[in-house]
């Protein structure tokens, strides 16, 4: 029998897509009675990662680039999310901490507030970018065109998905356990179906994209990595409940790595075999295959259960940044500029919008898993027994240059705002690599030697350990 505790953490994974740690579980290191093991711990994550925003994205790059070339960007996206989240899992279960609280090491008790808004902010526009991938679909499900009409579709949705991240989970609870399943079910249809279509397996792998899409290699290796590096860094808030540092390490693996690829893969299938308006519209590549209402189903009950706990992460985000102890003011203040950007045109923002947390969100990751390996050791001393300092100047600066080396590599501050393409390869992995290599250098060279501020100690401090 499943224990209280545990259904409130299965409930927060399957709820909490993109979303922060449960406000019931105590703000501590999480003790040894409360440990799961892999299988409980895969199960989780696995449920955490089944977003039909990753099909969605998926699809634009199929039909962008094809299957042989996709299936070459997702070996290369894939290796640098699936390690990347799996790492800071080994490192949450040695420490059995949230991110949020794995930041407070790294970078102070002011510090850690710019990774809470960070992680909390990017849900901002995240919750925009999502309520038109179901608002869309319902508008053509019904045959709606007027402009007028689907602005109230897309008024409707979000306001739906925020009330509920207003009031409250348990009827959503019910619709979560139903969605994943019937994702992974249209997943696996549509991919059987569109190598039907094709000509069989082998047709498949050579289907062609787009001719003179702009769409490049380093740029659909952003795409991948950005599907859910902002929710796979958070993935900390789970993993510290495995058993060790092990179990959290293969449990990251697998979610990130098979169960989030599984949907990309399914969603890039579909719009490279199909000719679509706009190209990789999943629920256009849906109806082609005759899966209008399962599709739309699947839709509506799986970014629901996404979105609203979107909201609610920018709620927890914005009262633990301004240290107010209520969340619905800033739930709403959210929702509000979430719907607003929805309004105005967020539809065609999913391939930017990750784009930018490709560029931001690893390098912040970077800096967390280098300060954990070479500052702690992987020794954690518990919380009551460290006096944190308010900055660690060294980590927040290595984060910075991590986003400089991501920018250079991408040729662009955000979309539409160019900067010099001065470094070859891809965005999120050189951020992730330059602010390794500058925490590192910063650590040695100014920290140890007592130049840079860092955290006090105790000398009786105890530790936690496997």
């Amino acid at each position: 029998m499943v224990d209280t505790n545990w259904r409130r953490l299965l409930r927060r994974a399957v709820l909490g897509k993109e979303g922060l740690a449960d406000p019931d579980w105590p703000v501590d290191h999480v003790p040894r009675s409360e440990r799961r093991d892999l299988l409980s711990i895969s199960a989780v994550l696995l449920g955490f990662v089944f977003f039909a925003g990753t099909m969605w994205s998926g699809a634009e790059v199929g039909a962008a680039l094809g299957m042989e070339r996709t299936f070459t960007v997702m070996a290369v996206g894939y290796a640098i999310l699936g390690v990347y989240v799996a790492t800071l899992c080994l490192v949450a279960a040695r420490a059995g901490l949230t991110t949020v609280l794995l930041a407070r090491y790294t970078f102070g008790s002011a510090g850690a507030k710019w990774a809470d808004l960070l992680l909390g902010g990017t849900q901002v526009g995240w919750f925009g970018v999502t309520i038109p991938m179901v608002a869309g679909p319902t508008a053509a499900y019904l045959g709606v065109t007027d402009p007028t009409l689907v602005a109230a579709i897309t008024l409707l949705w979000g306001v739906l998905h925020l009330s509920s991240a207003y009031v409250g989970y348990e009827g959503m609870e019910k619709l979560s356990f139903v969605a994943v399943p019937v994702l992974f079910v249209v997943g696996v249809v549509s991919i059987w179906l569109a190598a039907g279509d094709v000509g069989g397996l082998d047709a498949l792998v050579h289907v062609a994209g787009e001719p003179g899409t702009t769409m490049t290699f380093g740029a659909a290796v952003t795409v991948v990595v950005g599907t859910f590096v902002s929710g796979g860094t958070q993935a900390p808030n789970w993993a510290r409940f495995a058993q060790n540092s092990r179990v959290a390490f293969w449990a990251g693996l697998v979610a990130f790595l098979f169960g989030n690829g599984f949907l990309f893969v399914s969603g890039a299938v579909g719009g490279a075999v199909y000719d679509v308006t706009p190209a990789g519209d999943l629920y256009a590549v849906l109806a082609a295959q005759g899966l209008a209402t399962v599709g739309l189903v699947a839709l509506i009950l799986n970014i629901w259960t996404t979105n609203d706990n979107s909201a609610y992460a920018f709620g927890v985000a914005g009262s633990e940044a301004f240290g107010y102890d209520r969340k619905r003011p800033f739930v709403l203040a959210g929702g509000v500029v979430g719907i607003a950007l929805a309004l105005l045109g967020a539809s065609g923002l999913l391939v930017p919008w990750l784009n930018v947390l490709g560029t931001y969100v690893p390098p912040l990751g970077g800096v967390v898993i280098a300060d954990f390996l070479v500052r702690w050791r992987l020794r954690v001393p518990r919380m009551d027994d460290v006096s944190f300092a308010v900055l660690r100047p060294v980590p927040v600066a290595a984060y910075v240059l991590g986003c400089l080396g991501a920018v250079l590599t991408a040729g662009s501050v955000v979309p539409g705002v160019a900067a010099p393409s001065l470094l070859p390869g891809i965005p999120a992995l050189n951020g992730i690599v330059v602010a390794i290599v500058a925490h590192l250098l910063g650590h040695y060279a100014l920290e140890r030697t007592g130049i840079a501020t860092t955290h006090d100690v105790a000398p009786d401090a105890t530790y936690t350990h496997e």
